[in-house]
């Protein structure tokens, strides 16, 4: 996952197997509590998944101030340039 497209698209992916979320539903501005019900423990699933994926370390406090599906994007973009 090199470029922001290629994480979106993974995330989607993930986010629709993890949380039987639909595809359609998850888009860059969506946000992860209002539109997608995602919760702070399904916020912690998700980033031990990324990490897993990443191979790089992912910080909470890295996903704290998150609220949509670009700022996760943005936030594992940074972390992979890292």
């Amino acid at each position: 996952m090199k470029t922001q497209e290629e994480i979106f698209n993974t995330l989607k992916k993930i986010m629709s197997e993890m949380f039987e979320l639909a595809a359609d539903d998850i888009v860059p501005n969506a946000n992860l509590k209002d539109d997608l019900d995602i919760d702070s423990i399904d916020a912690v699933d998700l980033m031990v998944r990324l990490r897993d994926i990443t191979g790089k370390r992912i910080n909470p406090e890295d996903f704290k101030n998150a609220r949509t599906i670009q700022d996760v994007v943005d936030t594992v973009y940074r972390i992979n340039a890292a």
